[in-house]
């Protein structure tokens, strides 16, 4: 712990109670911090000797977005190599791009979780994963509510989503397991929506986000005056979600009193809240997802047999990226046109050397880590196509002998096929192409136009037509 205990924090922040937060959850990662209440201290601390030995950042927004962005590029140009956390209240993903090349590492909108900030503080100084293109900015892109929108077609990821579409027609309890980034949330929001309980009551809960001393008032309720603090009577979760839905994130995070309480309630179907002499009738359908099987919780005794057996009604196990891998193009393209679509940002195409490294790369945080590695080259990227030097980190980390070793992937970079099994339009395609040319001849319009037996005249009247920046 002693090197850890070396690492120094600078909070930029002017509010005290905050201020104190932060302080404290740093200190849980062996951070110390130094906390200054303006940009223009915040820079002259970078010149001291206690400065010097500062290794990560923390800037909170508390000035207009421009001037905030000015403050990180002068911070970066003075300490290049320093990590810098922008903590905001903003939702925008067009703060986000601006923020990140303006020099950011990471972006946090408050209210932002214990566990959020400190995997934050983690990765700014973890070596085991590409840290800059592991940042979460695709957290604020809206998330798409149909079982279209997720795409693959490897047998085991469709099986998975046939079951969760079939599933979602019932009323029994669902239980989604999977590793993190897999994407159980998306199936579970696809599932709610494809219900006949959609337009019920329903709410979401992640046991992991909410602290162990109030989740049961959270779930349960309380009466006015059951513990200290407790000064108006709340309904929990259960009871709002009569009728309805009841979402459980991370289920597998539930203590075992809790646990036990849950079973109790869902085998009566009636709810006690904390404090109260009488119980509620309820009918709830419970959806909930965990990272870790539940059977071998059981088997530890860290889980229920009697809650695996309710909220297992209907079970979906959602494959890891590594064991999908021939859907990465698709969900790459999918991808860079969701991306595209967002304030600040335009479609970009994909060369086959950068997919081919996309595809060798075994990817620990799923489909939600190669959301964020696109999300973050898209955002630096120049040119009209990623190439494999947008990944530099996944180049380092693979290796030059590795990716040398690989066979090469003939037409990767172009879908013909939409995740349906359909052929994509000629248009889309054909705009696919010449991105793809673009960046595999580096914005060497003439060569462009050459390799695709074109003329230059033609060549720009497509891309105009196309809606496609030429990189000239």
């Amino acid at each position: 712990m002693a090197e850890a205990e070396q690492r120094l924090l600078m909070l930029i922040d002017d509010e005290p109670a905050q201020s104190r937060l932060i302080t404290a959850l740093a200190a849980r990662e062996g951070w110390r911090t130094i906390v200054v209440g303006d940009s223009e201290t915040a820079i002259a601390t970078l010149g001291t000797r206690q400065g010097m030995q500062l290794s990560a950042i923390i800037l909170d927004q508390w000035v207009p977005g421009d001037q905030a962005c000015e403050l990180i590029r002068a911070l970066r140009e003075r300490r290049p190599a320093l990590p810098i956390l922008m903590l905001t209240t903003s939702t925008s993903p067009l703060l986000a791009v601006e923020a990140m090349r303006a020099g950011a590492t990471d972006y946090l909108v408050k209210p932002v979780s214990p566990d959020r900030m400190m995997q934050a503080l983690r990765n700014t100084t973890t070596r085991e994963a590409p840290q800059d293109e592991l940042t979460p900015l695709t957290e604020k892109m809206e998330a798409e509510l149909d079982f279209d929108a997720m795409v693959g077609t490897a047998p085991p990821f469709r099986a998975a989503l046939a079951k969760g579409a079939k599933a979602a027609r019932g009323h029994s309890s669902v239980l989604i397991e999977g590793e993190t980034g897999t994407g159980k949330e998306m199936l579970v929001r696809a599932m709610h929506a494809a219900s006949p309980r959609a337009k019920a009551p329903h709410r979401m809960i992640n046991v992991g986000s909410v602290p162990a001393s109030s989740l049961e008032s959270v779930l349960f309720g309380h009466e006015k005056g059951a513990f200290p603090g407790a000064f108006d009577r709340q309904v929990g979760a259960l009871q709002h979600c009569d009728g309805g839905t009841l979402v459980l994130d991370e289920v597998d995070r539930l203590s075992l009193p809790l646990q036990d309480r849950l079973a109790e309630a869902l085998a009566n179907k009636s709810v006690r809240p904390i404090g109260a002499h009488h119980s509620f009738k309820v009918d709830v359908r419970v959806i909930s997802a965990s990272n870790l099987p539940l059977a071998d919780l059981v088997a530890t005794g860290h889980f229920r047999s009697e809650l695996l057996e309710l909220l297992g009604g209907a079970k979906v196990v959602l494959p890891p990226l590594r064991e999908r891998a021939g859907d990465i193009p698709a969900l790459t393209r999918h991808f860079l046109a969701r991306i595209g679509e967002q304030p600040g940002l335009r479609p970009l195409g994909i060369t086959d050397a950068a997919l081919q490294l996309l595809s060798a790369f075994d990817w620990p945080g799923n489909v939600r880590q190669l959301q964020a590695v696109l999300f973050r080259a898209a955002v630096f990227c120049d040119g009209d196509a990623l190439t494999e030097e947008d990944f530099p980190q996944l180049s380092q980390m693979l290796g030059e002998m590795e990716m040398a070793s690989l066979p090469a992937q003939d037409g990767i970079g172009i879908d013909l096929y939409t995740a349906d099994g359909n052929l994509r339009p000629l248009e889309e395609i054909e705009a696919d192409v010449i991105r793809l040319a673009i960046g595999h001849y580096r914005g060497r319009m003439t060569e462009v136009a050459r390799r695709l037996g074109i003329g230059r005249s033609t060549l720009y009247r497509k891309l105009s037509d196309l809606g496609i920046e030429s990189a000239a």
